[in-house]
């Protein structure tokens, strides 16, 4: 079995251009930020560890810590350019899939792991079932040999939206197991303030 670390405050914090906000469909997200669990295990390793996600059209964050809160690993992405901190040293590549494969050996697939966190299929993708609320429940990726397989094990509603709880990820013999335990739906703070703005002049 594959140990469990809980969840713990992240040093990271919002953009100052970016602000809370509700949606009714994760589409209507511009950005998010989510924490979670992140389990690994292939034939070499295994470990369980809290994972912290900041992703917007422009830029990505991605941290690992323990449960101590003690960084892992972290890697960060914008303009083509990716910058990977673990073991006291910087790595930087202009693709952070690649990048973060070739450092670390793990298998994850970050340029998907977007989309599919918040239940939407990417190019590539193969829905092969979907939950009786018409979500998907299965879809396999044959964009890599060996694909990845998918499966949406729960779901839940945060920020309004819903997204899903529990996800398995497997490809050959690498096993990941991801849950979300929070995901907040995030906007420009200007386009907030003309919207608020918009509906108060509506009001009157």
């Amino acid at each position: 079995m594959l140990g469990t670390l809980l969840v713990s405050g992240c040093s990271t914090t919002i953009p100052d251009n970016l602000v809370p906000v509700s949606v009714n469909k994760v589409q209507q997200a511009g950005a998010w930020e989510m924490q979670g669990k992140l389990a690994v295990r292939t034939p070499q390793d295994k470990f369980s560890t809290n994972l912290y996600w900041l992703h917007s059209p422009t830029h990505d964050e991605l941290k690992l810590t323990t449960m101590l809160g003690t960084t892992v690993l972290s890697l960060q992405s914008r303009a083509g350019e990716a910058t990977l901190e673990v073991d006291g040293r910087t790595y930087t590549d202009s693709d952070p899939q690649r990048l973060l494969t070739r450092v670390s050996g793990w298998s994850i697939p970050i340029d998907s792991l977007p989309l599919w966190i918040t239940g939407q299929l990417t190019v590539g993708d193969k829905l092969m079932a979907k939950d009786a609320q018409g979500r998907p429940a299965k879809l396999v990726n044959s964009e890599q040999l060996p694909p990845w397989e998918v499966d949406f094990k729960s779901w839940q509603v945060q920020s309004g939206a819903e997204v899903p709880r529990l996800l398995n990820l497997r490809r050959g013999d690498v096993r990941l197991k991801l849950q979300l335990n929070q995901w907040q739906a995030l906007a420009p703070q200007d386009t907030t303030l003309i919207k608020l703005a918009s509906q108060t002049e509506n009001s009157l």
